[in-house]
């Protein structure tokens, strides 16, 4: 990975979770937005040792769960799982 790489994906995820509204809208998944933002960080918990990956895993369990509260499943996008489970949510409502 790239010198701060972990930290401009969360910053970028940050950034899109401040946005107001129950649903997040379709510029939070502009390139590169919140899905890049999780795909770099899926990468980066492949790499990373045992007590840093406790650490980040933490902070992916809490992203995830808000992803999952502000976006619906989109039926439409399930091929798009291989890439991960991200990638199959609704991107406006």
């Amino acid at each position: 990975m790239w010198p701060n790489a972990v930290a401009n994906a969360l910053s970028r995820i940050e950034w899109v979770f401040e946005q107001p509204g129950r649903y997040l809208d379709s510029t939070a998944f502009c390139s590169p937005g919140i899905n890049d933002a999780r795909d770099d960080l899926e990468w980066a918990m492949r790499r990373l040792p045992s007590g840093a990956k406790r650490d980040l895993g933490r902070l992916i369990t809490r992203i995830d769960e808000e992803f999952e509260r502000r976006t619906l499943p989109e039926p439409n996008y399930i091929e798009w799982a291989t890439f991960g489970w991200w990638w199959t949510r609704m991107r406006e409502r």
